[in-house]
């Protein structure tokens, strides 16, 4: 029996990772510093979890196959440390899935957004025809169990390209690690400041990326983004590309409607933004074999990958949302769809400032006008969490004049922003709560009820 080891296996991709490879056959063990769920409870289910948090170099043993090194990990791990010592093979989680899909035909989407929604529509449509695939995203889906497929028998393997480091071991993009086949870049928007300190610099990870898709692969890419269009039109490689755009719609009684060949069809999601990343779906689609009239049968039925535009509540009075959404283009689309899509309620807008980019002092001003077309302006952030990443204190009054609005309310108390939100009569209002975070523990069903 081929035997694994991850070394912090309690990560969203990494626990996802060990699954697949526990249902594939293979003896998995793991180990973590901590494990939150729901990866706790989904390990303890097929018996994955480690008894005790930690890290044992006994448990790295000649007899493993390959070690699986997480980003989590640091560059002192005990266990890291160990399988250096015995000469084992240490992968990153990339490197790993390559080795998994080397055989086979890889998609991967890349961009700086869209890319999990643009990867969920593709399964969407695959798993409602039957189709199936390998398969790695960042959001769980509904219909299906794990957010990682691996398979001996199916030919393609669709993947969701993150731009992020890939181990303390290996300082290159996970994206640079695929060697796709059919490749798609949604959109490139500077993120990562701490990883990529300048926007020249984030860029060139796909112009790296583009280089790196097999010779004569094709590449699908968004044409209404500019810094896209730059990096496909200056690469020599020979591919065949696609471009795609926004498509034809309209939004009637609050329901988007595509326009197509077989006339208009009903989405359960909404959004410029969204439209565009259906495009993109539509043409990866159409190179896995799904023809259109197949792709807007099944997409009609979407409902968005997890907290993409997620529903926490719609009654008489009023709609809540909650998203993932942080870096500025993405708070910037997910604002301007929901005020587009709900013209006649008042927007407002809530926004958590958590990740590192975010924090930045010297970032900030990226999110001028981002929130401009809410009617409220809120933003959330914890002192403690620049304590935590050790960055500059960054006053309500810094915020408003990166934002370009004196306007904007800041919270530093997520018990003074639920008391507020609280008492806000909520009638013929719309809510989009965006972070990556929690927003220090509220609990929005129950704020939303």
């Amino acid at each position: 029996m081929r035997k694994v080891h991850f070394i912090a296996i309690g990560g969203s991709a990494m626990h996802n990772l060990a699954i697949a490879l526990h249902e594939k056959g293979y003896q998995v063990t793991g180990s973590d510093d901590a494990i939150f769920e729901p990866s706790a409870t989904r390990l303890k289910q097929r018996g994955l979890l480690p008894e005790e948090n930690g890290w044992f170099p006994e448990k790295i043993t000649e007899d493993l196959e390959a070690v699986i090194l997480g980003m989590h990990a640091h560059a002192d791990n005990p266990e890291m440390m160990r399988a250096q010592e015995l000469g084992l093979k240490i992968y990153s989680y990339p490197e790993y899935l390559y080795e998994q899909s080397k055989d086979k035909t890889r998609v991967v989407i890349a961009g700086s957004h869209g890319k999990t929604t643009i990867t969920s529509m593709i399964l969407h449509v695959l798993h409602y025809h039957g189709k199936e695939v390998d398969y790695m995203v960042g959001a769980q889906l509904e219909g299906f169990d794990v957010m990682v497929k691996l398979t001996e028998e199916n030919d393609f393997m669709v993947m969701e390209g993150d731009e992020y480091l890939s181990s303390t071991l290996d300082r290159r993009p996970k994206i640079l690690l695929y060697q796709p086949n059919i490749a798609l870049i949604s959109g490139i928007a500077w993120d990562h400041v701490n990883v990529f300190p300048t926007f020249e610099n984030y860029v060139h990870q796909f112009e790296l990326f583009v280089d790196s898709i097999t010779d004569g692969g094709a590449l699908i890419y968004n044409s209404e983004d500019e810094n896209v269009v730059k990096v496909v039109g200056s690469s020599e490689k020979a591919l065949k590309k696609f471009a795609y755009q926004t498509p034809e719609f309209r939004i009637e009684d609050g329901i988007s409607f595509l326009e197509t060949e077989d006339g208009p069809t009903p989405l359960e999601v909404f959004g410029k933004h969204n439209l565009n990343n259906l495009e993109g779906a539509r043409l990866i689609c159409n190179q896995l074999g799904v023809m259109d009239e197949d792709f807007y049968e099944a997409i009609s039925s979407f409902k968005g990958a997890s907290k993409r535009l997620e529903l926490i509540n719609r009654t008489a009075d009023f709609v809540a949302y909650k998203d993932f959404a942080h870096a500025p283009s993405k708070v910037i689309s997910t604002t301007n769809a929901v005020k587009e899509q709900f013209e006649n309620k008042k927007l407002i807008a809530c926004l958590e400032l958590h990740t590192y980019s975010s924090l930045n002092p010297e970032f900030l001003s990226e999110y001028k006008g981002a929130l401009d077309k809410a009617d409220e302006k809120i933003i959330y952030y914890n002192p403690e969490a620049l304590a935590i990443k050790r960055m500059e204190y960054i006053s309500p009054t810094d915020i408003q004049d990166a934002f370009g609005d004196e306007n904007i309310q800041v919270f530093t108390s997520s018990n003074e922003l639920k008391a507020y939100l609280d008492l806000m009569d909520k009638s013929g209002k719309v809510f989009l709560m965006m972070s990556s975070a929690n927003f220090g523990g509220i609990d929005l069903k129950e704020l939303f009820q």
